[in-house]
């Protein structure tokens, strides 16, 4: 039987795959258009997201909006996951177990998408998604094709907070992620106000 998003979400709210539930006070399952094109990854959530159980909704979610508004994007355009759903205690990055007790319900969120697009947002999220190598620093902003979906990485919100620095090459990684949109998305209408 082919999963359905109210099922997916019931099922991934009573999970106790891995020992994240003990320590979660909701499960942060994604937000966003359920059409999307454009599927946004990030690791797992952090405090706010953990209280509010939807993900980056603290300061590197306010980024990350404002990241999506300089292309013409925002978050009803996209739909917004992490790679686990539960927080890690202290946000440590999450550990190999749980990555692999949660990877079957983003999977099947990726089924019910089929987007055209997958960002990782943050290394995490693209060793997870694009390949077990990736780094971050050398390959941000290049492309990848998986099951003829076109994938990318940039850096995560939350890096930018720490290291301003890197926000001119996110800005041309964010730039490429338009231009893609553009070349291949057809029920994504970006604003025109940029």
């Amino acid at each position: 039987m082919a999963d359905s998003w109210a099922e997916l979400k019931k099922e991934c709210q009573q999970c106790r795959g891995c020992a994240l539930w003990e320590t979660r006070t909701h499960v942060v399952f994604g937000t966003g258009w359920e059409n999307a094109e454009i599927l946004l990854i990030g690791e797992g959530p952090g405090q706010h997201e953990d209280e509010q159980g939807v993900p980056f909704v603290g300061r590197a979610g306010e980024l990350l909006d404002d990241m999506l508004e300089m292309i013409g994007l925002d978050r009803t355009k996209v739909y917004i996951a992490n790679v686990v759903k539960c927080r890690p205690p202290q946000n440590r990055d999450p550990l190999n177990v749980e990555q692999d007790a949660c990877m079957g319900f983003l999977r099947r969120q990726t089924a019910l998408l089929r987007p055209r697009i997958i960002v990782c947002l943050g290394r995490i999220a693209a060793k997870a998604i694009i390949k077990a190598d990736f780094r971050i620093t050398a390959e941000h902003g290049q492309w990848f094709t998986r099951s003829g979906v076109q994938m990318t990485a940039i850096y995560h919100p939350a890096a930018l907070l720490r290291d301003p620095a890197k926000r001119p090459e996110t800005f041309v990684d964010l730039k490429s992620i338009q231009a893609k949109v553009q070349e291949i998305c057809t029920r994504t209408e970006l604003k025109r106000d940029w």
